[in-house]
């Protein structure tokens, strides 16, 4: 496959990887590719069309007439903007259940990879280093807290006016967490040669000066050429 440079970011829920996706790939000049957006979009579309989950067959028709793409740092689903119903609470605990799905993934890692067709792109999610792009150029794994993940995940959906404790919130943080590292399809881990950096008590900026610091160390191993 003709393809660009990839950067691979893999890493649990809340561990900033989204917003240090995005701020890396403006950084790069890269595609930003938000992968948990693409599997909260079908969940949030099998939602309603009121399709149980359970459903292979119809989970796969789904799959294969949806069209996802992303515009702006927005993701839309078959031309509609679908931003704001992917961040619904509602919408996390269905994705993790419907990305455990394997007619789900196979149609995802497809899309994902062909998103990277002659294109230089930083990719998010679970499974980027290990699945998708396991020969990407740089791997990086983020992880934090699930104390320090549950609390940024409280104070975003408190800002939305969302009725929640930081108890509850920090408690589904741990079940997701044990959810996607025990799924039996692609489960979340880190990759041998991904660079672990835990977020916790580091600033936005301090991350993204790391990890840009790290690619430049890399060179690609094809050409020899800085990513």
């Amino acid at each position: 496959m003709k393809r660009g440079s990839i950067i691979a970011i893999d890493g649990p829920a809340g561990s900033g990887k989204s917003t240090l996706a995005r701020l890396l790939a403006e950084k790069l000049r890269f595609t930003y590719i938000d992968t948990g957006a693409m599997y909260r979009a079908v969940a949030v579309k099998v939602h309603e069309e009121g399709i149980d989950i359970e459903d292979e067959d119809k989970l796969k028709k789904l799959c294969s007439r949806i069209r996802l793409h992303f515009e702006d740092n927005k993701i839309f689903v078959d031309g509609r903007d679908y931003s704001n119903e992917i961040r619904k609470t509602s919408a996390g605990p269905l994705s993790s259940k419907v990305s455990t799905k394997k007619t789900v993934r196979e149609a995802m890692v497809r899309l994902q990879r062909s998103m990277a067709e002659n294109s230089s792109v930083v990719m998010e999610g679970r499974d980027i280093g290990t699945v998708v792009f396991p020969d990407a150029d740089v791997k990086f794994y983020l992880d934090a807290s699930a104390e320090i993940r549950g609390k940024r995940r409280y104070l975003e959906l408190k800002e939305k006016g969302s009725d929640v404790s930081l108890g509850e919130v920090i408690e589904e943080v741990k079940a997701r967490d044990k959810r996607d590292s025990t799924r039996a399809l692609s489960p979340l881990k880190k990759a041998d040669d991904a660079i672990h950096i835990d977020t916790s008590n580091m600033e936005i900026e301090d991350v993204v000066k790391k990890m840009v610091e790290e690619i430049e160390s890399h060179q690609t191993q094809d050409t020899g050429r800085k990513i």
